[in-house]
């Protein structure tokens, strides 16, 4: 068994090797917390879940970081817009994205360190980059002197001749284009007392900084977007390879979700807030829908491919369903997936092919279903819960089925009752032989979006 995973740095598939045998350690870019998030946030936490799950049943004990930048320009900006303290506005949104998180089934990370809370092991940096020569103080800040370090730019495949100067603060820069590790302080905003003067971190040194506390010298993967590919993790990688450390051997990205070809973003006023989808969709839908396409390939969002989503879950769903009624019970999870489903995933998390598996699986069960076939049913149950369960996406498990964590549970038992009544009165209706008003109320039902299966055990319903 070899996992492959596209590296960007190598720009190709590499077989996955870790640095220490039986453990993965990966480090993800979290949330910059100035705003709710919206369903392209998520995406990136969702994508490394199922990177986390897959390395987790291959065997491997996985130490998974994501951190959150809770100070950042945006946030101030914020609390000054709204007359509140900047830390409020951080822990409101952290509170918005872990309630996102948790909704779509994303388990939580090892640790998630604030980048706050991380300020000595910052300052210890930036000593040490300033010892090499590889970063300067000035009039208060500290900048990394991007000349320096040999390596930078190589992730993002760039020269340094061609770069603009760096889009931060310029006060005592030797070149345009170094980037501030530190920000002097400015009055009204937060600030913390380093050897050259108060101020707060720029957002690049937080990370760097959290990874080397967390997951040492060296580990395995380092996530992300798309977007930080440059500058974030360009810059990452200059301090912390200059500062000593091996730093990430892998490094994954995540494609966009995209509204009308436009990366989905707040500052464009195109995003579609997660706390606002759950209201009209099942968490579940929604995390088959963002968790399904392959990790390297954007979403175009759209309503009908939601819809496309929420039906083809239903179909799965809805075998599960019917064949546990068939045995009578529950039934549990096989302890292996089918061996085409595990090469999919292995091949560098391959989601969609690994799913074609799940709706083929399905469809022999249905088949079996047809035929009255029970054992090869409950066989083919346990095969598909064990594939949704790696994808975070068994409807039975704990995690969608109590406590009321998927919204359509609170309204499945309402629906179900009256739609039972409905069925009911055509039942009366076929008893009198009065075909022409079953048949109404059978079409009645359809054009609501249900389909009718009348079984030897009584109508079912389901979505259409």
């Amino acid at each position: 068994m070899t996992i492959r995973l596209y590296d960007t740095s190598a720009r190709q598939i590499r077989d996955f090797s870790p640095l220490t045998p039986g453990c993965v350690s990966i480090y993800l870019c979290g949330a910059t917390v100035q705003a709710a998030p919206h369903i392209g946030h998520i995406r990136s936490g969702l994508n490394f879940d199922i990177m986390r799950r897959w390395f987790t049943y291959r065997g491997y004990d996985v130490t998974f970081i994501r951190n959150v930048t809770d100070i950042d320009d945006k946030i101030i900006a914020k609390a000054a817009e709204q007359g509140r303290p900047w830390w409020s506005i951080g822990y409101e949104n952290e509170c918005a994205f872990n309630a996102g998180y948790d909704a779509l089934g994303c388990l939580r990370p090892t640790y998630e360190p604030r980048a706050t809370g991380h300020v000595p092991e910052m300052i210890e940096m930036m000593r040490g980059l300033i010892e090499r020569g590889h970063a300067y103080a000035a009039e208060g800040n500290v900048y990394f002197d991007v000349r320096s370090y040999p390596g930078y730019l190589a992730l993002s495949n760039q020269q340094l001749d061609d770069l603009r100067a760096a889009g931060d603060v310029e006060a005592g820069k030797r070149d345009p284009r170094d980037f501030a590790m530190w920000k002097a302080s400015k009055p009204g905003e937060p600030s913390w007392e380093t050897p050259w003067g108060r101020g707060r971190p720029g957002w690049h040194l937080e990370c760097s900084a959290m990874a080397h506390k967390y997951l040492g010298e060296s580990f395995d993967i380092h996530g992300g977007g798309l977007d930080l590919i440059f500058p974030h993790h360009e810059n990452e990688i200059a301090q912390a390879k200059a500062f000593g450390d091996d730093f990430a051997a892998f490094w994954a990205h995540n494609a966009w979700v995209t509204m009308s070809g436009e990366k989905m973003s707040k500052s464009l006023g195109n995003s579609v807030l997660v706390s606002e989808m759950v209201k009209h969709w099942r968490p579940i839908v929604l995390r088959y829908y963002l968790g399904t396409p392959h990790y390297r390939s954007m979403i175009e969002y759209s309503e009908e491919a939601l819809r496309e989503a929420e039906s083809a879950f239903a179909r799965i769903e809805g075998f599960i369903q019917r064949a546990c009624e068939l045995a009578g019970q529950q039934i549990e999870p096989a302890a292996e997936v089918p061996p085409a489903f595990a090469e999919a995933m292995d091949d560098d998390l391959g989601v969609p092919q690994a799913l074609a598996i799940v709706h083929t699986t399905v469809r022999q069960g249905n088949s079996a279903l047809t035929a009255d076939d029970k054992d090869s049913a409950v066989a083919r149950v346990a095969e598909v819960r064990a594939m949704l369960g790696v994808l975070g996406l068994d409807p039975l498990d704990e995690q969608w089925a109590g406590s009321g964590a998927d919204r359509g549970d609170d309204l499945h038992g309402v629906v179900d009752s009256l739609v039972r009544l409905v069925l009911e009165q055509r039942q009366a209706a076929r008893g009198r032989k009065d075909y022409a008003t079953a048949d109404a109320i059978r079409d009645q039902l359809q054009q609501s979006g249900l389909a009718i299966e009348d079984t030897p055990s009584g109508p079912r319903w389901s979505l259409s």
